[in-house]
């Protein structure tokens, strides 16, 4: 089942959801995902895992932050992003109509990252976390770290990374991640910060975004988003 739905937030203008499940899902777990700054719900990585993780009996929710509704490229404020994000959990949460017994909130970029900080303050009590190309520095500043409030994060968490990424210099990532609690990283191979391959690679985008979800999907069925 595929639902198009709008989540009202709190003070805010509404945003546009995808809800996309099993056909007869009445409870089981769910995976919130949140876009990266420069695009919307339905990036083609976001989609191909959220179709995905459906398939195999999960509840997932894509939505957009207000600024994309408006049809502006510059994102929102750190409080409205975060207000955005507290509204489609709540809605994964208790206003789906479904009974969720287990949330996982997925990011890519600034959408993992704005998720990042409001965990390490316990304003996002989801059950795990993945990141989508965590934004871990500014592309050739490497001294300006945004890792400071990981450790803080108490659920388990996932990272995926290019060895591409400009955001992600890999020593640093595995070092950061090396130095947290249940926290995993999987490498990409040839993938940039969004997980596209050069023009000249052997393997198709398609498959990229396979092995994304396949890795995503055995990190789950591990237990590795159980408190």
């Amino acid at each position: 089942m595929k639902q198009e739905i709008t989540i009202p937030v709190p003070g805010k203008d509404a945003v546009s959801a995808t809800l996309t499940g099993p056909d007869g899902f009445r409870k089981g777990p769910g995976v919130v995902f949140a876009h990266g700054a420069a695009f919307d719900k339905n990036e083609p990585l976001l989609v191909h895992l959220a179709d995905g993780l459906a398939g195999r009996g999960w509840m997932t929710l894509r939505f957009n932050f207000p600024y994309r509704e408006r049809g502006k490229t510059s994102p929102d404020s750190q409080g409205v992003l975060v207000d955005a994000w507290t509204a489609a959990f709540d809605f994964m949460r208790a206003g789906s109509g479904f009974s969720i017994d287990r949330i996982i909130a997925a990011g890519k970029s600034m959408g993992g990252r704005v998720a990042s900080q409001m965990a390490a303050e316990g304003a996002l009590p989801a059950h795990g976390f993945i990141f989508l190309g965590y934004p871990l520095h500014p592309p050739g500043k490497k001294d300006q770290l945004r890792d400071g409030h990981l450790p803080n994060i108490q659920a388990p968490m996932l990272f995926f990374a290019g060895t591409r990424d400009a955001f992600a210099d890999l020593s640093l990532l595995w070092k950061t991640v090396a130095g947290l609690d249940r926290a995993g990283l999987e490498v990409i191979e040839g993938a940039d910060h969004s997980f596209n391959l050069k023009s000249d690679a052997t393997i198709s985008q398609t498959a990229v975004h396979d092995d994304i979800l396949k890795r995503m999907t055995a990190w789950l069925k591990k237990g590795g988003a159980t408190k």
